[in-house]
């Protein structure tokens, strides 16, 4: 028998667990395998079964003889039969002492089991002190044990260990590969099991030198960053430097090479990483990625021979490219791509032809012209007919994206041609991509018209509600297509038409029928007479409209009165609760002494109000709930540059609040159309963007920041404060690193270099800096190069950042430094990048500053303080004063006041969008008292407040914290 054999297979290798030396399995095996027939087999499989009951209720078994008779009922349980009594003797072989006892008992625990089993809840102790084992073997063991059948309540206990053997500088790097994936595993079940707080700990893994760890990480990472962009932002800066270094400087241990290409795996999931934010700003980071991307297409130039080298090149070419029309700024290679991809669409293999119309169509979502697709429309729309279904779907998208006001009517000719002999499987989505083309695109009244009606006509069953809906709403908030649209849905109804179209030429008919009562061929008889045609092949719901038509053409036209009182009767004896109920209030309201009702309730419709559209939720449905989200939408520049657009796909699948929800059908006379229109059919595109979706913010777990000036580190302002009025020194100083700065600061730009020393003993690992700007909207940020990765003992590495001021700002940035030795270690510190920093001293007579002085004036553009020593134990003198104010870059005017002891200064404040702002300043100290009195006038009045704070602050320390 087939399926013994292959069990057969399983059991029969001699592996750690020796199942080969068990010789009544092998003999068990073996006469299941000799059994001719089905009774026999069953015969022989209920004597075993009544044996093993028997040797579990007697009990005194050897830990051989348990594992022997568990390993008969895994050969049982494969071949389908039900073994639920030896479950537990199956689960208490985990705590065996013997590694072939556990494997056997970890085996019958993954297959016996599922996440909700109620003997789930015996093992946890069990794998929790496998877990905490220092034998690597009994980790793996419990780990595939968790990340095959762990549920809720097994991840939440155990997750925590999981994460501990992650992290563990003791840990093998196969341990921590099943650890990165068993998290990934629980975390795609259960998000809440993984703890925003590991972030960090996490990130710093994707610098581990073993590849395999790197590659189980990165996975691991792409699914947090999917759902916490903010918290995982440091991967980004990992990603870059790691693609870097296997792509440039060819750092791939030899194992990993596959064909010839270095990690590819590995490669793709970088370079999908780095399109999950938006292109750095920093210069170095943006040089570190640019450099990677040629490097691979320049290597993609050779073609090989081989088939999987070929595979792995294109399949890092193609993310390549994919990252490379996301970054949007890399001109160069966006003119290589351009012409590669139109080679790749015609290629005569299939899964090329797909990725490079997958490609394309991210070009037509991000480019700014679309001449260079619209090259190969041909091409494109041949894609249509591919023999491959996937092929054909791209080629759609790719229409679809590629569609603009030039060649929106012969893309949409060419798909309503298609639509005739497309796949069933696709004929919805299309006819979706149709009416939103037609929709968009229509310059001409009657083309809209004609394309929506005959698109409904064609695809018949395939028409969604939301589309025939849309037509409804249209015509009806646009006045100059309701004669149009009425004459032609009447000839529809006339001849041989799909039940949608009886439902909108109800709708129509039933509102707009009066405006082509006088035309020939459409007298209201005709109308009704068409119209009641229809009636009989009609589901309920039609035949609900219709009704509601009916009463309407009772206001309208008397004249047919008595044959719409007819069908009213009729329907008034219907089997169709909902028909004869309305059937008979039409009647009662037909036959009033007055019309005054009648008139009152068949008022014209208002205008549908203002929503969203309901024809992209829809469309983009098909996106939503994949494990990787992508960063694009289907249909061009304008719909990703509608963030409502952007976030039908990207929050399709979360808890939402509908803000724009659709109302619910309507019983009047048809049902609800999702949306309004804006009175103009050329400006129905803002009508587009998607359905406003919010994350409830009140029940989504925020973690800290923290690089932010809220988890500063210990002792951290003795350096802030001693560099605030110096160029250079040291930061932050512990047993372990030395922290360095040096500044330059011209005019509005600014330059930091920070030198980070290792003064232990071991080196560190995994060295990463993030920078925390709270002030991004006025202090600009860019990042010229990086710390290494690693720094050896008593070694140093360094980092640039420029800071340019774009106008007043008041909070200085902060940055976090963490590092591998042992655990990991972690600093966050508050750079001294201030406002003064950014100001010249200037010199004036004693003339020009009082003129300056009245010319600024008093409030708003004064700031005044008086303030003490914040400690009386310290003094006061002038020499440190003028330090201070010197430090503070202001020039100091001497002789300009009267009183020798007060200090009037003036400076230039440098920014690139306000410009430069001047400042005069007059402090006056009394050493008598230990107070100061601080008077600053600014040209703008913004200024003189942060200079206040700032000198405040800094004079009031005293001679203590002296420069």
């Amino acid at each position: 028998m087939s399926s013994g054999a292959s069990a057969g297979g399983l059991f029969s290798r001699n592996n750690s667990g020796n199942v080969s030396t068990m010789r009544g399995l092998v003999s068990f095996i073996a006469d299941l395998r000799n059994a001719r027939a089905r009774e026999l087999e069953e015969k022989r499989i209920n004597k075993e079964l009544a044996n093993i009951r028997q040797k579990f209720r007697d009990g005194n078994l050897n830990g051989y003889s348990k594992k022997k008779y568990v390993c008969k009922l895994l050969y049982i349980y494969i071949l389908g039969w039900n073994v639920d009594f030896g479950h537990l003797e199956a689960v208490n072989l985990i705590s065996a002492t013997k590694y072939s006892e556990k494997q056997i008992g970890y085996l019958a625990v993954t297959l016996f089991l599922h996440e909700q089993h109620e003997l789930l809840h015996l093992v946890v102790n069990s794998i929790r002190k496998d877990l905490l084992d220092h034998n690597e073997l009994n980790n793996c063991l419990a780990l595939h044990a968790i990340a095959n059948v762990g549920g809720k309540e097994m991840g939440e206990a155990l997750s925590s260990d999981v994460h501990r053997l992650l992290i563990s500088p003791a840990s093998k790097a196969f341990v921590k590969k099943k650890a990165a994936l068993t998290l990934l595993r629980l975390y795609r079940k259960f998000p809440s099991i993984v703890q925003l707080e590991w972030a960090e700990r996490i990130i710093s893994l994707m610098d581990d030198p073993d590849m395999g760890v790197a590659l189980s990480v990165t996975s691991l990472v792409m699914a947090l960053v999917q759902e916490n962009p903010e918290q995982y932002k440091g991967s980004y800066v990992k990603a870059a430097r790691r693609l870097k270094k296997i792509v440039v400087d060819n750092e791939c241990a030899e194992g990993y090479f596959y064909y010839k290409v270095p990690c590819p795996w590995i490669q793709v999931k970088l370079l999908k990483l780095l399109q999950y934010y938006p292109p750095p700003e920093d210069t170095h980071i943006r040089n570190l990625i640019r450099e990677s991307l040629q490097r691979i297409m320049d290597s993609a130039l050779e073609m090989p021979k081989n088939v999987q080298q070929n595979n792995a090149q294109n399949a890092v070419l193609f993310e390549a490219i994919n990252l490379v029309i996301h970054l949007d700024t890399e001109h160069d290679l966006m003119v290589q791509i351009s012409s590669r991809l139109g080679k790749f669409i015609s290629s005569r293999e299939t899964n090329v032809r797909y990725l490079g119309l997958e490609a394309m169509t991210h070009l037509a979502a991000r480019s700014e012209t679309l001449d260079p697709i619209k090259k190969h429309q041909s091409i494109i729309i041949g894609s249509l007919r591919d023999r491959d279904i996937s092929v054909r779907r791209q080629g759609l998208d790719l229409l679809y994206s590629m569609c603009d006001p030039t060649n929106s009517q012969a893309v949409v000719s060419e798909l309503l041609k298609y639509l005739q002999t497309a796949d069933y499987a696709i004929r919805e989505e299309m006819v979706l991509k149709i009416a939103i083309l037609t929709e968009k695109y229509a310059t001409d009244i009657q083309w809209y018209v004609d394309i929506s009606l005959r698109l409904i006509a064609m695809a018949g069953d395939h028409v969604s509600d939301e589309v025939w809906q849309r037509v409804i709403q249209i015509v009806t908030n646009n006045e100059e297509l309701q004669v149009y649209a009425a004459q032609n849905i009447l000839q529809y109804v006339k001849a041989d038409c799909h039940e949608t179209l009886v439902k909108i030429g109800g709708y129509l008919l039933g509102e707009f029928g009066h405006l082509i009562a006088d035309t020939k061929g459409c007298s209201p008889i005709e109308q009704f007479m068409a119209l009641q045609a229809k009636m009989r092949g009609c589901s309920a719901s039609t035949r609900a409209i219709l009704l509601s038509s009916f009463i309407k053409f009772v206001n309208l036209f008397p004249e047919i009165k008595p044959q719409l009182l007819q069908a009213f009767r009729a329907y008034s004896h219907s089997l169709d609760s909902e028909l004869q109920q309305r059937a008979c209030e039409y009647l009662a309201l037909a036959t009033l002494p007055t019309d005054d009702l009648l008139r009152t309730v068949c008022d014209e419709m208002p205008p549908f109000p203002e929503r969203a559209s309901a024809l992209l939720s829809r469309l983009h449905q098909k996106h939503a709930n994949t494990s990787d989200k992508r960063t694009w939408v289907v249909g061009g520049k304008d719909a990703n540059a509608d963030p409502k657009e952007f976030n039908l796909v990207q929050n399709t699948g979360l808890k939402r609040t509908f803000t724009n929800a659709t109302p619910a059908p309507r019983k009047d006379s048809a049902p609800a159309v999702p949306n309004g229109t804006n009175g103009a059919l050329s400006n129905l595109t803002s009508d587009l963007a998607g359905l406003d979706m919010n994350i409830d913010t009140n029940k989504v777990l925020k973690a800290p920041n923290l690089a932010s000036a809220a988890h500063l580190s210990p002792d951290w302002e003795i350096g802030y404060n001693r560099l605030l009025l110096r160029a250079e020194g040291v930061l932050y100083e512990d047993a372990q690193i030395q922290i360095g700065l040096r500044t330059e600061y011209r005019g509005e730009l600014g330059c930091v270099i920070l030198y980070f020393t290792n003064k232990s003993s071991f080196p560190m690992g995994s060295f990463t800096t993030t920078l925390d700007n709270r002030s991004a909207e006025f202090l600009k940020t860019d990042i010229k190069g990086l710390p290494d990765t690693v720094i050896q003992p008593e070694g140093q590495t360094q980092q640039m950042i420029m800071f340019e001021a774009k106008n007043i700002f008041t909070d200085p940035p902060t940055i976090r430094i963490s590092y591998l030795a042992g655990a990991l270690q972690a600093l966050t510190l508050q750079l001294p990048v201030v406002l003064h920093k950014y100001m010249d001293a200037a010199e004036l007579s004693a003339e020009d500053f009082f003129k300056r002085w009245k010319q600024i004036g008093g409030a708003p553009r004064e700031a005044q303080s008086v303030f003490g020593l914040s400690n009386k134990g310290r003094t006061m003198n002038m020499d440190y004063t003028r330090k201070v104010v010197q430090g503070f870059k202001w020039g100091i005017l001497d002789g300009v006041d009267p009183n020798a002891k007060n200090i009037v200064g003036a400076t230039v404040l440098h920014t690139t969008d306000g410009g430069k702002f001047g400042c005069l300043l007059r402090l006056e100290p009394n050493f008598d008292t230990m107070m100061y009195r601080i008077t600053i006038r600014a040209t703008d009045e913004s200024v003189p407040p942060v200079l206040i704070k700032l000198m405040e602050e800094r004079l009031s320390q005293g001679i203590e914290g002296l420069i």
